[in-house]
């Protein structure tokens, strides 16, 4: 009776603490909506001299990001209200068949978690569609994410959000063109994430100062080793309890921007949480994000690595 007992006491502590590390999901509701409203810019940062039709992909079949609602709201939300942008948003793989990629400037990749052993979200779904016929239902799933490598090829624009990364999380081919695969990430804690160039435009919304707030810090492997990219920003790896390589980079990009031959690609991991949006920097960070994939922003795009 006493071993129960210690042992219920430990499981009890152990789940506290590990629950501490994790800030608590904030309702969407209207009333959080309006405040983002109230923070998103009135215009663009950077001039435009067009409209952009861009799509807002939502879906995942593996981990539940809570902030997927909130994440969508706000990329729409500063999007509409710069007057430079015309937004769709989805859950539907049916608009990486070709003929509809064909509608938009840009797609933006809003925590889309796979599962499974090929942790390929196509898959995922076609598996379930397509169940008497899986043969058919790869094919597919590898014809979709073909789709998608060419549409960014031939000038398409990408933005990457947090677990968006994951998607197609196995392929080399998704790697190299995102600049990375998600490998882990230890304990949320907070992160202090700083710039690698103050003086670049793409970071100039954070006024040279260092963000600070609680976040998921995530760890890449796959195509991250070429470091084919531009880094905006990154953290220390000395700061970050939890990471596995101790002998490993001392400094981890969090957010990088690339060309995959002539398309955009813009990447940021924060954040897993809402409350990471009640500062205006990170709000203007993402519009200026959502200019570089549609090709607005002119500025230097050299990769680091080869």
């Amino acid at each position: 009776m006493k071993l129960y007992k210690f042992i219920l006491i430990f499981v009890l502590l152990f789940s506290l603490r590990a629950g501490a590390q994790c800030l608590p999901q904030i309702p969407f509701t209207s009333e959080w909506l309006e405040g983002i409203e109230k923070m998103a810019p009135a215009k663009t940062n950077f001039p435009s001299s067009k409209t952009h039709k861009i799509l807002i992909f939502s879906l995942f079949t593996g981990f539940n990001h809570w902030v997927v609602p909130h994440t969508e709201a706000v990329i729409k939300t500063i999007a509409t209200k710069s007057g430079v942008f015309e937004v769709t948003t989805t859950k539907d793989i049916a608009y990486f068949e070709k003929e509809a990629l064909k509608q938009f400037d840009a797609i933006v990749f809003n925590n889309n978690c796979s599962i499974g052993d090929k942790r390929d979200l196509f898959w995922d779904v076609l598996k379930v569609q397509m169940a008497n016929d899986t043969v058919a239902a790869l094919k597919k799933a590898q014809q979709l994410e073909k789709n998608l490598l060419a549409y960014i090829k031939k000038g398409g624009g990408l933005m990457i959000l947090h677990g968006g990364i994951v998607m197609q999380n196995k392929s080399l081919a998704f790697s190299e063109m995102t600049g990375g695969s998600f490998d882990y990430h230890p304990k949320q804690q907070e992160i202090t994430v700083r710039m690698v160039d103050k003086e670049h435009p793409m970071v100039r919304a954070f006024g040279g100062e260092n963000f600070v707030h609680t976040d998921e810090p995530y760890l890449f492997n796959k195509a991250y080793t070429k470091k084919n990219f531009k880094p905006l920003l990154y953290f220390n790896a000395s700061e970050i309890e939890g990471i596995k390589e101790s002998d490993g980079d001392a400094i981890r990009y969090v957010s990088w921007i690339k060309k995959y031959r002539k398309g955009h690609v813009f990447y940021s991991s924060p954040s897993h949480n809402a409350q990471s949006y009640n500062d205006p920097r990170l709000i203007n960070f993402l519009l200026d994000g959502l200019q570089f994939v549609v090709g607005d922003v002119d500025c230097d795009m050299r990769p680091i690595g080869n």
